[in-house]
């Protein structure tokens, strides 16, 4: 079975890498707004057919995988988790180009507010995305509960940038168009998180063969 356990590494990789390209896409997306360079947004969108066409790839490996070597057990899981994992991946390639867009817009206008808040959800929504990529390369670690803590930190930031864009709004009704785009991100960056979060599920299904999906995560890995 070496040819197949090489088959495993090298679908890993593929993994990891679809992985560090979505990292990337979120910081540089983040950038756009914060250094209102729309330039570098355009080059996060463009980017996104390379992300979908590595998603397609991973997935067809998958299922070639799976009907020629017709793994059991722990191969099985490990193969179902990558496409799972892929497809949280190329979700959040897209919400990294929906926060490119919406900076665009943004920097066609004069600044609303410095970006305290924004910058600080990405950094924890992309360390989140990291951390469950290295559970899955590194195992049965305490890793994927570290990342579902960090999603109640990113929703508590969620709510803290709506409060003050709405008294943005009620103070200056022109703020609103400037302010709802900024609501957006924050609502993109937050789903984000949702998808690290589905990814650090999947790799505690891929270690103990539990299906954790919609119940409270264990406090224990």
């Amino acid at each position: 079975m070496a040819i197949f356990d090489d088959e495993l590494i090298a679908l890993k990789e593929k993994v990891l890498k679809l992985g560090s390209m979505v990292e990337t896409s979120i910081h540089d997306s983040v950038r756009t707004l914060v250094e209102r360079d729309s330039g570098l947004a355009e080059k996060v969108i463009k980017k996104d057919h390379l992300l979908n066409a590595l998603e397609v790839e991973i997935d067809e490996e998958c299922i070639r995988l799976i009907a020629l070597r017709q793994p059991k057990a722990g191969d099985l899981r490990f193969i179902i988790t990558a496409m799972k994992i892929t497809t949280d991946l190329e979700r959040i390639g897209d919400l990294a180009v929906n926060i490119a867009e919406r900076a665009i817009e943004l920097n066609r206008e004069p600044q609303l507010k410095p970006y305290i808040d924004i910058p600080r959800m990405a950094e924890i929504a992309e360390s989140m995305v990291r951390d469950s990529l290295d559970a899955f390369v590194k195992g049965c670690t305490r890793l994927p509960y570290e990342v579902m803590k960090k999603e109640e930190e990113v929703d508590n930031l969620t709510v803290q940038v709506f409060n003050e864009l709405l008294f943005y709004m009620i103070q200056d009704p022109s703020t609103a168009s400037r302010a709802t785009r900024i609501s957006y991100i924050a609502k993109y960056l937050e789903r984000i998180a949702d998808h690290a979060t589905n990814i650090a599920e999947m790799v505690f299904y891929l270690c103990t063969g539990k299906i954790i999906r919609h119940t409270v995560f264990p406090e224990t890995v």
